[in-house]
């Protein structure tokens, strides 16, 4: 068992967001997590990436409980995410862009940057070749001396996954990757998840509402509502599962 979340909960001035959450993923899976908009799934995902920590519960990475440890200790460990809203550094090159999130872990310190010792210099050839055969994953590579602004929101969205996958994760958490997408641009963002699981090894935990994509490339799904899981299943049990339906449908959201 690769992630390990038990009883989870989470309390903000009396608004109770996370409700005894717990889930398993095991290493090289496809997990979905989706519910309707304020079910509590992003809130998980600030809770594995360390960006709260939580009234209770425990979050356990490869056997050990990262609860309380910074964000960045987090991506040491192996967990790397993208956020719902594109944070990507816009002023900076596509190149720069995965480039800066090789230095957590770099391997040399800071006084060798200034001197240019011959270590660094060589560090520096690597990660710049590194960093450009991720892009060269994404078809970015011939866009890498562009500024990170200047490509459409799909690349945008693709360059934030690289960026992640430049810390070498064990585990990806991909918070709705193809909001403001078209259908055939998601379609091309499934095949390119699927793609990436395999190429890189990484297990994938996905936060999306486009259903076509969850059921189609998802081997689990865990359904939130108000802060609670309702229901975990194969996408073809969570299709049809009258407390899962009963969620959408009270909102105008049919599973397709």
């Amino acid at each position: 068992m690769l992630l390990e979340i038990e009883g989870l909960n989470q309390k903000f001035e009396g608004l109770h967001a996370v409700r005894d959450v717990s889930l398993h993923v095991r290493e090289g899976e496809l997990v979905g997590i989706i519910g309707p908009n304020g079910a509590g799934k992003t809130t998980v995902f600030n809770l594995i990436s360390g960006v709260y920590r939580p009234t209770s519960g425990d979050i356990r990475f490869r056997g050990q409980s990262i609860v309380g440890l910074a964000p960045s200790a987090i991506v040491q460990r192996g967990i790397a995410r993208t956020f719902q809203t594109i944070r990507l550094f816009k002023d900076l090159t596509v190149l720069d862009n995965v480039r800066i999130a090789h230095y957590q872990a770099a391997g040399y310190p800071l006084l060798a940057s200034f001197l240019r010792t011959p270590a660094m210099v060589r560090r520096e050839a690597e990660i710049v070749d590194r960093s450009l055969a991720l892009l060269d994953v994404f078809g970015l590579a011939p866009l890498a001396a562009e500024k990170a602004s200047s490509l459409p929101y799909g690349q945008q969205r693709q360059l934030e996954i690289a960026r992640a996958l430049a810390t070498e994760p064990k585990l990806l958490l991909l918070d709705e990757p193809a909001a403001g997408m078209n259908p055939a641009e998601v379609e091309e963002l499934s095949q390119l998840i699927k793609y990436v699981q395999e190429k890189f090894q990484v297990t994938v935990l996905l936060i999306e509402h486009q259903m076509k994509m969850v059921m189609g490339i998802c081997q689990r799904l865990t359904v939130l509502d108000f802060g609670q899981v309702i229901a975990e299943g194969p996408p073809e049990e969570i299709r049809n599962h009258p407390r899962v339906l009963e969620a959408y449908l009270g909102r105008g959201v049919t599973l397709t």
